[in-house]
C-alpha cells in the first residue's frame, strides 16, 4: 500500500497485526460486514463480506508478514439497507400478488415442489416480482445463480457464464441464469441462448416488460414457458405498507385517506410504493400528512405507457373498440390515459379518423369530416387548448351510428379481384384514343348514361366471366344515413331491371 494511502488509513483506522501464509485469520469484537472499495480508495481487499460474521477471514494479497488496517468505524456503522432490499421476501410464499402463479396449484410452485426447474420467461410490468422470483426459485432449488442485465451484457459475458455452467453441471449442480430485461437483447444474443438451454447446461429465467411475442425470437419462445406477472392490486400493495410499518416498527406519518391516495399512486408498482414509503419515514412531520400534503413530499408517478411498444398497441386498440361499442366514456378514458402517458395527440387523432371510417362510415359521413376539422384546429391552436377539439371528435364519432358496410364491401371487392386475377375489362369502356384502339373495338357500344331518362343506362360494367359471381359488395345498413343510400340502391336495381339486356 502506497505511504500517502497507509497515512490515509492510520488516521482512521485500528491497526491488527496479523502475521503468517498467504491466508489469516484473525479475530475483532468489531466485526462486521463490509466493502472496503466502496469507502476508502486504497483500502485492503479481501475483508469477509459475510454479513452478521464474527470472525473475519482476511486473505491478504501482500507479503507473508503484513499489517492490515481495518477501518472499525465501518465496522460499527454500516449504510443502511434500502427499504425495498429489506422487505424481499425470503420464501415464494412471501411474494405478493402473484397467487396464480405462486399458489399451491400454481405453474411456479409446483415446478419447485416436483423439484425440477425448466426455462420460463416472467412478463410483467415494473415492480410486481420478476428479479424476487428469479432469485427464490434458484435458491429453493440449491441451483447456483447468475444475474445478468441485457443492458449491460452481451454474448462474450454469456459465454463466460456457459462455461463455468458446464463446470458445475460436472459437479451435479444446476445454474440459473436470470437475464432482467430480457427483450433488450437482438437476435442474434438471443440465438447465443439457444443451444444452452436446449442442452441443459443453464436454465433460463428470463424478465421481461414488453410482450414477448414480439419481443423474443420464436425458437427462445418455444423452449421457455411465459408466466405472466400481473401488476399488484390494492390487497398486495396494502399488505407491503403494513411490512414496511412492521420493519420500521412504527406507523406512516399518514392519515387514512393519505393512505388510500398512497396505494392509488404507485399504480400497481410494488417498488415504488416502498420508495415513496421510504421518502415518507425519513420526512420530519408532527402531525400526520393528510393527502393533498402527499402532493408536497411526493412527486406523481407519470403513468406505466411506453409509446414505442406494447403498451402503445394495448391502448390504442382499447380506443378503438370502445368508439366502435358507441362507449363514450370508454373512449374518452382510454384517449385521456394515452395523452396522460405522453403520447402525440396526432397518433389519436389518426385513430380517431381510421374509426370514423371503418367503424362509422356512411352511417354519419360527417364523422370524417368531424374529426379532420378537429384536427386541423388542433394543428392551429395547439395543446393543451387543442384537447376540447379531440374531446368533440370523439364524442361524435362514439355517439354516431355504427355500419362497417363500405369495409366489408371493398374487402369482398379485393377478395373477388384475387380471386380472378387479370381479367380484361370490357371494351365499351376503354377509352380509343388512337386509331388502332378503336379498330380493336375500344369503346364501341358505349352508352352515355346523361342521354338516357334519370341519367341511368343500365349497362354492364364488369367483365362479362363474372357473370355468375356474386357483385352485390355494397350492403348498407338500416342505420343512420345508410337508410337513405338503401333507399338509392334499391331505386338503381328497379331502374336496371327496366332495362333491356
Amino acid at each position: 500500500m502506497p505511504s500517502t494511502q497507509r497515512r490515509h488509513w492510520r488516521r482512521r483506522c485500528r491497526t491488527i497485526r496479523v502475521s503468517g501464509a498467504w491466508k489469516s485469520t484473525a479475530t475483532d469484537s468489531a466485526c462486521g460486514s463490509f466493502s472496503a472499495n466502496r469507502h476508502f480508495a486504497g483500502a485492503p481487499r479481501g475483508v469477509c463480506r459475510q454479513s452478521g460474521c464474527l470472525k473475519q477471514q482476511l486473505r491478504s494479497p501482500f507479503i507473508r508478514s503484513v499489517s492490515l488496517e481495518i477501518c472499525v468505524s465501518l465496522f460499527e456503522s454500516q449504510a443502511p439497507i434500502p427499504l425495498a432490499e429489506a422487505l424481499r421476501p425470503s420464501t415464494l410464499a412471501d411474494v405478493v400478488g402473484q397467487d396464480h402463479l405462486l399458489g399451491e396449484s400454481g405453474p411456479i410452485a409446483r415446478m419447485v415442489t416436483s423439484g425440477s426447474i425448466s426455462s420460463f420467461i416472467l412478463w410483467g410490468p415494473p415492480g410486481v416480482g420478476k428479479t424476487t422470483i428469479a432469485r427464490l426459485v434458484a435458491a429453493e432449488a440449491n441451483a447456483r445463480f447468475v444475474q445478468l442485465s441485457a443492458v449491460m451484457s452481451g454474448v462474450a459475458d454469456l459465454r463466460k457464464v456457459f462455461e463455468e455452467a458446464k463446470k458445475d453441471r460436472g459437479l451435479g449442480r444446476q445454474t440459473i441464469l436470470f437475464i432482467d430485461e430480457l427483450h433488450r437483447f437482438n437476435r442474434s444474443t438471443q440465438d447465443a441462448l439457444l443451444p444452452h438451454v436446449e442442452s441443459g447446461v443453464i436454465t433460463l429465467v428470463g424478465a421481461t416488460t414488453e410482450n414477448p411475442s414480439f419481443s423474443l425470437v420464436g425458437a427462445l419462445l418455444s423452449r421457455a414457458r411465459v408466466f405472466t406477472l400481473n401488476p399488484l392490486d390494492r390487497q398486495a400493495l396494502v399488505k407491503l405498507l403494513e411490512r414496511a410499518e412492521e420493519h420500521a416498527q412504527k406507523p406512516l406519518p399518514i392519515t387514512a385517506s393519505a393512505r388510500d391516495a398512497l396505494v392509488d399512486l404507485a399504480d400497481g408498482d410494488g417498488r415504488y410504493l416502498i420508495g415513496m414509503v421510504e421518502e415518507l419515514f425519513r420526512t420530519n412531520v408532527t402531525t400526520p400528512l393528510s393527502e393533498s400534503d402527499l402532493s408536497v413530499f411526493l412527486q406523481k408517478r407519470m403513468p406505466l405507457y411506453d409509446k414505442a411498444n406494447d403498451g402503445h398497441y394495448n391502448l390504442l386498440s382499447c380506443f378503438h373498440k370502445s368508439l366502435r361499442g358507441s362507449d363514450v366514456n370508454a373512449s374518452l378514458y382510454w384517449a385521456a390515459r394515452m395523452i396522460e402517458g405522453g403520447e402525440d395527440p396526432n397518433v389519436v387523432f389518426r385513430r380517431l379518423a381510421c374509426a370514423a371510417s371503418e367503424d362509422v362510415g356512411l352511417a354519419d359521413p360527417q364523422a370524417l369530416q368531424q374529426v379532420i376539422t378537429a384536427w386541423e384546429a388542433f394543428e392551429r391552436i395547439g395543446w393543451p387548448e387543442a384537447r376540447l377539439f379531440l374531446a368533440q371528435a370523439i364524442v361524435y364519432v362514439a355517439t354516431s351510428p355504427k355500419s362497417n358496410a363500405s369495409y366489408r364491401a371493398f374487402d369482398a371487392a379485393t377478395a373477388l379481384a384475387r380471386q380472378t386475377g387479370s381479367i380484361p375489362p370490357p371494351k365499351n369502356i376503354l377509352n380509343a384514343p388512337t386509331k388502332l384502339m378503336k379498330q380493336l373495338g375500344y369503346h364501341e357500344g358505349y352508352l352515355y348514361d346523361h342521354d338516357f331518362p334519370d341519367a341511368f343506362s343500365g349497362q354492364m360494367f364488369f367483365p362479362a366471366e363474372l357473370g355468375d359471381k356474386d357483385l352485390d359488395f355494397y350492403k348498407p345498413n338500416e342505420r343512420g344515413y345508410e337508410r337513405e343510400l338503401s333507399k338509392r340502391l334499391h331505386y338503381w336495381k328497379r331502374l336496371k331491371g327496366q332495362k333491356p339486356e
